[in-house]
């Protein structure tokens, strides 16, 4: 897939800008909407996403399933899984996971994340646009995220935005063609390989209380599944769960 790049020197968000797009047209497949600097980057629920001007990639993908709304996690599985090869393959490490549900993290530190919106008609979807922001030359933050680094920091060099662009780009469209050609088993293992803090013991805080837990999976909607020491079987939703890190 090639995609058209539309390119904004600043906007609001790019997620805002891709969706009143789309209210209007509807661009090919695969149309990105990238910015130098974004005014009020969003980030999941109501956080929002710190990015200095022309250091970080700050885009939109738009895309139109053909899968039914229900399998639509399999889809974040895929675009993070995507991301997570790229930047293993960047970087020239291992020590690269998702912290569910998509946050990309290097060691315990986040790199990159990803706010999903959805329009669906009925159990179908009528697009999917995808804002990634990936912290990429950027060394100083200055808002209260309590854990960001970016690829300068791991590998003390610059990066050519554009390029980054285009390979990350390639990543993300051979994973979601796993998706169009019915790979979702491969989909499946390879996301739960790449789980931060699979399978180890840690805190959290479940519903307002701290336990001690394993994570062991997800379910098919997207829940994660945790495991506490003395084997209770916890699934939590998004807001349901807190990382201590």
């Amino acid at each position: 897939m090639k995609p058209t790049i539309i390119h904004l020197p600043e906007t609001e968000s790019t997620n805002t800008y891709a969706i009143a797009m789309l209210s209007k047209e509807r661009p090919e497949e695969g149309c990105v909407i990238v910015t130098d600097h974004q005014t009020r980057g969003k980030g999941t629920d109501t956080n929002s996403w710190e990015s200095a001007k022309g250091k970080n990639l700050t885009f939109s993908l738009i895309l139109y399933p053909t899968l039914t709304a229900d399998r639509q996690f399999i889809l974040n599985k895929a675009i993070s899984l995507g991301i997570c090869d790229f930047l293993k393959a960047e970087l020239s490490i291992n020590d690269v996971t998702i912290k569910w549900p998509n946050d990309l993290y290097i060691g315990d530190k986040k790199v990159c994340g990803i706010l999903i919106q959805n329009s669906l008609i009925g159990n179908h979807f009528n697009y999917m646009v995808v804002g990634i922001g990936l912290n990429v030359n950027q060394t100083i933050f200055t808002s209260d995220a309590p854990n960001p680094v970016s690829l300068k920091m791991i590998s003390r060099k610059d990066y050519d935005l554009y390029e980054l662009l285009n390979n990350l780009l390639q990543s993300i469209f051979e994973k979601y063609e796993c998706v169009n050609s019915g790979r979702n088993r491969q989909l499946e293992n390879e996301y739960h390989r790449s789980l931060y803090r699979i399978t180890e013991f840690h805190d959290y805080i479940v519903k307002d209380v701290k336990i001690f837990a394993r994570i062991t999976g997800t379910n098919a909607f997207g829940q994660l599944e945790l495991e506490t020491e003395a084997g209770q079987l916890l699934t939590c939703d998004l807001k349901e769960v807190k990382f201590i890190i």
